[in-house]
């Protein structure tokens, strides 16, 4: 386990990600990168599943709460910093361990993605949301193909980066990425919940949970300081609770809706990882529920 360089946590949202990495990580004494695209925005607790300062106690938490929700972090920035940490690390003779469901997020580290660097341009950006989702998408596919079967109809935020990345360099985004691993070794180790039946209720106890641990609080704050057109308020679960607190649901519905959008989430993100868009890296799954010790059983093959 020596050899190892990088220990990744990966798999669909609500598998218990979080809870192993940190036994995990207590276990080895290894700090932990957070690979969550909406982590890195601070304010954005609750409806993240973001580890509550208590769960952090012990074990060093990074690239969680980096930059401000009403500015943009694009993933090349993302590489940037979590490169630079695991650099940091190994000097120190530490393995970090990576976690999340984001599964561009993780490529991007472990496949060593090499993305175009163009800076946010908030003029284009807006005059494209003008066009509408709908449109965009249609546009993406027109000038990046290739590009547009890796997002989905309703990704907002990725489908305007690669138009953005289009229209600034007058290359399409797919064409610019090229691969180029990483030296250390990595384990990928998922985590994922077969029965679907138990899967929803899992997202559906924790949606409640959420509620109660002041979710729709949380989303009042945030209107309050930023206003209710913040883009991170209109996704999943941010998104269907905004729309009751605007009075456009009922939070029965609203709930309801939040389950079968994680669903529908969860589907793409086990098809990300089972598929192409993992990379060449194998992954050995265990089922939700495992502890420190079934990892421990994987590493030791290392």
């Amino acid at each position: 386990m020596d050899s190892i360089g990088l220990i990744v946590i990966l798999g669909a949202t609500a598998t218990g990600k979080t809870s192993l990495a940190i036994a995990l990580a207590k276990h080895l004494n290894s700090p932990i990168l957070s690979a969550d695209s909406r982590q890195v925005y601070r304010h954005f607790d609750i409806g993240t599943a973001k580890p509550t300062m208590e769960e952090r106690q012990g074990v060093p938490h990074y690239l969680i709460d980096i930059i401000e929700p009403d500015r943009t972090l694009t993933l090349a920035d993302y590489q940037d910093r979590a490169q630079t940490l695991i650099a940091k690390f190994h000097a120190e003779g530490i393995t970090p361990i990576l976690v999340g469901g984001s599964g561009l997020y993780i490529k991007a580290i472990t496949a060593g993605l090499k993305i175009p660097r163009v800076a946010p341009q908030p003029e284009l950006r807006s005059q494209l949301e003008e066009l509408g989702q709908n449109y965009c998408y249609q546009i993406l596919q027109q000038v990046d193909p290739v590009g547009a079967t890796k997002i989905h109809a309703n990704d907002r935020l990725r489908t305007l980066r690669s138009l953005e990345v289009f229209y600034v360099t007058g290359q399409s985004l797919s064409a610019q990425q090229y691969e180029q691993p990483p030296s250390y070794p990595i384990v990928q180790i998922g985590l994922d919940c077969d029965d679907l039946d138990t899967y929803r209720k899992l997202v559906s106890d924790r949606t409640e949970q959420m509620i109660e641990n002041g979710w729709l609080d949380e989303i009042r704050d945030l209107q309050k300081r930023y206003g209710k057109d913040l883009p991170l308020l209109k996704t999943l679960g941010y998104g269907e609770m905004s729309d009751y607190l605007d009075n456009k649901t009922d939070l029965d519905t609203a709930k309801s809706l939040t389950v079968i959008h994680t669903c529908q989430f969860a589907k793409r993100q086990r098809t990300w990882f089972r598929g192409s868009g993992n990379g060449a890296l194998p992954i050995y799954w265990l089922p939700s529920g495992s502890t420190w010790e079934d990892a421990i059983g994987i590493l030791s093959l290392y």
